[in-house]
């Protein structure tokens, strides 16, 4: 793993303890209806889907979707087991996007 995938795990850690991730298929879909998610992850290893819900779900609302990392890593970044994962902070959002172009 790159040390750019490595920091934004660590970010993600770091914004879950900061209450500033959204987790689960219902409250990400809210968080990308009221616009409030501002960048969207979802495991690589997800249903297909799931994986086409939330792409089309980001794209009609513009919200970036990264597919880059397993359920397994974005699990053990966030210490609790997940597939979807919204980031409603910008701060974090922007960081993330930066490390990861």
């Amino acid at each position: 793993m790159t040390m750019q995938k490595q920091a934004v795990l660590n970010l993600l850690g770091l914004a879950r303890r900061a209450s500033r991730l959204v987790t689960g298929d219902n409250l990400v879909l809210g968080a990308i209806r009221s616009r409030e998610a501002k960048l969207v992850y979802v495991a690589n290893d997800a249903s297909a889907n799931t994986r086409k819900k939330f792409s089309d779900k980001s794209s009609y609302y513009e919200v970036p979707l990264v597919t880059e990392f397993s359920k397994m890593e974005l699990s053990q970044a966030i210490g609790s087991d997940r597939s979807i994962i919204a980031v409603v902070d910008a701060g974090f959002a922007k960081k993330m996007q930066q490390l990861l172009t």
